[in-house]
């Protein structure tokens, strides 16, 4: 999700509200504690040089139970980032604290932001050995029944 999409979704909700992928939602009472630009350089295992940058939301559950973050004051929140740092409408990263601190991508579902689980990849599969999937090919098409799949018949 991209920053301008979050902005927009904000003027749309009463709360905000952020789901984790077990389908708890943070506690009301967190804080934004840091909206920032994270730039990545790096190279990949083909040798690749890669740059890579996001916008970066850190949530912080606080023992501040009186106070909620309004959509209206996040939106605030990030109009002065933008201006301070330089944010342009970049990708959003999400860290929040759970027993280590998670990163997160964020989708919006129409009533609440979704903190949705982010995977690791090989970006040069190409180039470092990693062999392509094998195409599944069903017996039907083999022209083969079931019975006569016997070792040695050529149906596996």
């Amino acid at each position: 999700m991209k920053l301008s999409e979050v902005k927009k979704s904000l003027t749309t909700v009463d709360k905000v509200a952020f789901q984790l992928p077990s389908g708890d939602f943070v506690p009301e009472h967190f804080h934004v504690t840091e909206v920032g630009v994270i730039n990545k350089r790096f190279i990949d295992c083909g040798g690749t040089l890669r740059n890579e940058t996001v916008v970066n939301f850190q949530l912080w559950q606080a023992d501040d139970y009186d106070h909620r973050l309004a959509p209206k004051k996040l939106n605030d929140i990030i109009s002065l980032s933008e201006e301070k740092l330089g944010i342009e409408d970049w990708e959003i990263e999400v860290e929040y604290q759970g027993e280590t601190i998670g990163k997160y991508g964020l989708e919006f579902n129409g009533a609440h932001f979704n903190l949705t689980t982010k995977m690791t990849d090989c970006l040069a599969k190409d180039n470092c050995g990693i062999p392509r999937q094998k195409p599944r090919i069903r017996m039907s098409a083999l022209g083969v029944s079931d019975s006569s799949c016997v070792p040695g018949s050529g149906c596996c």
